[in-house]
């Protein structure tokens, strides 16, 4: 008897339950809540589940998924996903790719003023950005705050690991967060700013655009927005790459595999991954709950 019950004591010593502390469970529990959000309540289920799941694997006491290699033991899932995804940029580069090749940008060429409605996004940004600095972030960490409010997973992502790597966990959950929320969030503040009547005005049909315009458009963009900001060509000139593949109609199999099979599986590792990063011993701290609040302004 005293035999069985030492090996059930070892087994249990050797489980995680044994590890298992309150900031784990809570992490867990958050986990599920986003899970529960994608599949019940379908708010970008694509990014939400798999968040979700990587918030309750990481939190998995004893797992390893996150351990980095030592003597002759290789490193966990998560941590090659990370070195190799997060840190070197891939992952968000990949997903703008793919992100072109889904992309219409008929509309902005033949209204080019339209480009002038993303600078209410700056607004966001740069409030967020004072807020974090009077809050006692450095200026690298401010920024790399402040463009959650582009609304933008991979840009954040990409921001993130340039300015404040140390942030990129809460940085890059705050933004996808938000943006799978935005069902919830976007239609009471849309009520709010506008009538009804401005609600229901119809647009009017833009000048129809040429083929060659459309060809052009991704080429000239990414050569010019390359030359001035040389720090985002990697980002953007994917982004227009993807495009071009769409708009020139002679590499369809390209486009699909980028706006299907590519951007699919490269959302799968993103998403878990970064959903891996929400540690209970890392996550919950006054640092990460600032920069969740400074993500919702």
């Amino acid at each position: 008897m005293e035999d069985k019950m030492e090996s059930l004591i070892s087994l249990f010593s050797m489980s995680g339950l044994s590890a298992i502390t309150v900031k784990q469970l809570i992490m867990m529990g958050v986990g599920g809540v986003l899970i529960y959000l994608g599949i019940a309540k379908k708010f970008e289920p694509i990014l939400l589940i798999p968040i979700g799941f990587g918030c309750i694997l990481t939190n998995i006491p004893l797992a390893g998924f996150t351990a980095p290699p030592h003597g002759m033991h290789a490193g966990g899932l998560f941590y090659y996903l990370y070195k190799v995804g997060i840190e070197t940029e891939i992952f968000p580069i990949l997903i703008f790719l793919g992100v072109g090749a889904m992309t219409d940008f008929g509309p902005l060429i033949a209204n080019p003023w339209m480009v002038l409605l993303g600078g209410a996004v700056q607004i966001g940004i740069f409030v967020a950005l004072l807020i974090a600095l009077a809050l006692g972030f450095s200026m690298k960490e401010a920024a790399a705050i402040g463009i959650i409010g582009g609304a933008d997973g991979p840009a954040t992502i990409y921001t993130g690991v340039e300015l404040a790597p140390h942030l990129l966990g809460p940085i890059a959950v705050a933004a996808y967060t938000y943006m799978s929320l935005v069902p919830i969030i976007q239609p009471p503040i849309m009520k709010l700013l506008t009538t009804k009547e401005e609600r229901a005005v119809v647009m009017e049909q833009l000048r129809p655009v040429s083929k060659t315009e459309k060809i052009l458009f991704p080429i000239v963009v990414a050569i010019v927005v390359s030359l001035i900001f040389p720090v985002i060509a990697p980002l953007f000139g994917m982004l227009m790459l993807g495009n071009l593949f769409r708009e020139s109609g002679v590499v369809e199999r390209l486009r699909k595999t980028a706006a299907n099979e590519l951007i699919n599986i490269v959302t799968i590792f993103l998403a878990t991954t970064i959903g891996s990063t929400m540690k209970g011993e890392t996550f919950l701290t006054i640092r990460t709950l600032e920069i969740i609040a400074l993500g919702l302004i």
